[in-house]
């Protein structure tokens, strides 16, 4: 291993301190370091060395040292997209295969990955959360979803991939087309078990064949990949989580005992924490360590995490009697153990087909169920509940710090210079541990990109008579934020008051509704879209999804979305977030959190209801409301929000604040 000058001397002047480490060691620590989110607050790293505080400019000279090596660990390195490919297509032909699929995705399955995984975005380009690769011969295609067909195309080569919407039906009718007696080869750690089997089917129907890889061949041609990452880890008190660790272990145990066996695999990363109490910094923008665990039948957990990363906590981690800590790696061997006297469940949705094959190997009888971990922590607990109301109230007064903010200066920014504003003043706030997933901050036509991100490269000017759209969040400690306000800078014209005011008439029906025990998102979705449909107008994306407490902004598996089939509970948080864009010109999106509460009963009522409580309080731009297109009782709504977001947060705000949020909240009409 190369060590670079600066570390060496980073060594002696560690030594200078009392502090024993090896030029080579740091060089490794630092590279981890480097290949992982940065940590919020930004030296919480350094507990993963050193004991105790370091003299300010040391701190200083280490946290430059490893801004420098993310400079070359966490680049791609060039951008010679046409090369690669070429490379992986020979790859694949030495090894006689004539095809490969790949989806952006590691092992765990999640939404965020570690940069050591982006495999999509090294090959291609594009940086979405969501994509999957076809690699034959003669094609190659990248199939994304509704949020991301303006950005894929600005990103990759359109001579090289060929662009098409993701449906499992549109990705089979490619299989069956190009791969009829021919081989597709996977690597079966990115895959679930489910969309295995559904790819199996449709290959084989057409003679062909799918293969297994040991290595990913990507893998092979990435030869400056990142290292995996090395993010410390917490464990949070029961303050926060409202239940113990060995609490929830014994809930998920009883679930076991009806599934009649007797372990279940968890590769989830967000289950895990749940189950736990854990947080970590190996995933941007989610607060997860890389871990796996087997849980049986008592509640007993074997918990697969690198003991390195628990430096802080590590001791009480182990103070739980219902765990046993084992090296990350080591999963591996133990599902190697596990053998025909045993009965392991894995979720076939998230399990991956690795890990299916492992357990087939060994002889183990395998029950594909669900994951319990997955209902008992979309049903927030008393404790969360009240944390996250908490959180909500202070991420609010930064975002109306904001607006106050951008006001005044929205002709003198920038898409990014706002985004700079905004999480400056988020991180001025108690227990802040940054962003919840990367924010959208769009000015006039990019606000009509449903996932647009400002890069240096497209970073825009805020204009008057334009709309600005910032979607972002936080999170914090004690609970986990996602907003959307769209801003007229100027004076917006008809159409946009118009299409707005439609907007949010779908946005107060989801806000307002109350529904039998029961229902589901798929069937909430359409009183979002009534208003747009009726003026034949519609949006390509959910109207909501499901939000953790401290973990994942995008939690399932409850989503108000057409084709969600997941009845809603009390205690599950969702956002309300309808919204309408016009390609080239402007888009609009309206978004708060709403906690799932029981309706108290009237006399007459026999049938359990349902209703949402909303938990964020920032205004709602007045000036793009056309007030004759909303009914009495939807201005009634509006008033009595605006003035719980005023009696809220007035007490948080300073007289120049207050005086701003007076106006903001203001009634319609007055």
């Amino acid at each position: 291993m190369k060590i670079p000058s600066y570390i060496s001397s980073l060594c002696f002047s560690l030594h200078a301190t009392g502090i024993e480490i090896d030029a080579c060691e740091l060089t490794q620590i630092l590279m981890r370091i480097a290949s992982s989110p940065r940590t919020y607050p930004t030296r919480a790293w350094h507990q993963l060395i050193f004991t105790s505080a370091l003299p300010n400019t040391l701190a200083d000279n280490l946290d430059y040292a490893v801004e420098s090596l993310r400079q070359t660990t966490y680049k791609a390195g060039p951008k010679s997209y046409s090369s690669r490919l070429s490379q992986l297509r020979t790859a694949l032909t030495k090894i006689g295969l004539n095809g490969f699929i790949l989806p952006r995705a590691d092992e765990h399955m999640g939404e965020y990955i570690p940069y050591s995984a982006e495999r999509v975005s090294w090959l291609t380009g594009f940086t979405g959360s969501f994509a999957v690769l076809l690699i034959l011969a003669d094609v190659a295609v990248i199939f994304v979803d509704g949020r991301y067909t303006n950005q894929v195309v600005q990103q990759v080569d359109l001579d090289l991939w060929k662009v098409e919407n993701f449906s499992l039906k549109n990705l089979t009718s490619y299989l069956q087309k190009y791969l009829a007696c021919r081989s597709l080869a996977f690597d079966p750690k990115l895959h679930s078990i489910n969309t295995i089997k559904q790819l199996t089917t449709a290959v084989q129907d057409v003679g062909g064949v799918m293969v297994p890889l040991e290595i990913n061949p990507i893998d092979e041609l990435w030869t400056n990949q990142p290292y995996p990452p090395f993010g410390p880890v917490d464990l949070l008190p029961v303050t926060l989580t409202g239940l113990e660790a060995v609490v929830k272990q014994k809930l998920v145990a009883n679930t076991l005992e009806t599934y009649k066996v007797d372990s279940m695999i968890l590769n989830q990363l967000e289950s895990i924490a749940w189950l736990l109490n854990l947080r970590g910094a190996d995933i941007e923008y989610t607060p997860l360590p890389l871990a796996y665990a087997i849980i049986n039948h008592t509640g007993h957990v074997k918990l697969f995490l690198e003991e390195a990363k628990c430096k802080k906590c590590l001791s009480t981690i182990l103070d739980n009697k219902m765990l046993s800590l084992r090296p990350f790696e080591d999963i591996n061997n133990e599902i190697a153990t596990l053998g025909p006297d045993n009965k392991i469940a894995i979720d076939p949705n998230y399990a991956t087909e690795w890990m299916r094959r492992k357990l087939k190997n060994v002889g183990a009888v395998i029950v594909l169920a669900s994951d319990p971990c997955i209902m008992f922590r979309a049903r927030k607990n008393v404790v969360e509940l009240a944390n996250t109301r908490n959180a909500h109230i202070r991420d609010g007064v930064a975002v109306i710090r904001f607006l106050k903010w951008l006001e005044g200066n929205a002709n003198n920014t920038t898409e990014l210079g706002a985004i700079e504003v905004l999480e400056k003043f988020r991180s001025e706030i108690a227990d802040w541990r940054g962003p919840s997933f990367p924010p959208i901050s769009a000015s006039g036509p990019n606000c009509a990109i449903v996932h647009y991100r400002a890069t240096s490269r497209n970073n825009r000017q805020l204009y008057n008579d334009n709309l600005y759209l910032i979607d972002s969040g936080a999170q914090f400690s004690d609970g986990t934020t996602d907003i959307t306000r769209t801003i007229a800078i100027g004076e917006p014209n008809q159409e946009i008051q118009e299409r707005f005011t439609l907007v949010l008439k779908g946005h107060i029906a989801i806000a307002s509704a109350r529904f039998p025990v029961g229902t589901n998102g798929g069937q909430l979705d359409a009183l979002a879209r009534q208003f747009l449909w009726k003026a034949g107008l519609d949006f390509d994306h959910a109207t909501g999804h499901g939000v953790g407490v401290f973990l994942g902004v995008h939690e399932g598996p409850q989503r108000i979305a057409i084709a969600n089939s997941i009845p809603i509970e009390a205690g599950m948080i969702l956002s309300n977030e309808p919204g309408y864009y016009k390609p080239g010109a402007y888009g609009i999106r309206i978004e708060n959190l709403m906690i799932t509460v029981p309706i108290p009963s009237d006399n007459d009522q026999v049938t359990e209801m349902l209703g949402f409580e909303i938990i964020s309080f920032v205004p709602i731009d007045r000036r793009l409301i056309e007030v004759s297109l909303m009914t009495k009782e939807e201005i009634s709504w509006f008033d009595t929000y605006h003035a719980e977001v005023f009696a809220t947060i007035l007490p948080h705000l300073d007289p120049i604040h207050q005086d701003w949020l007076k106006q903001a909240t203001a009634p319609l009409g007055s």
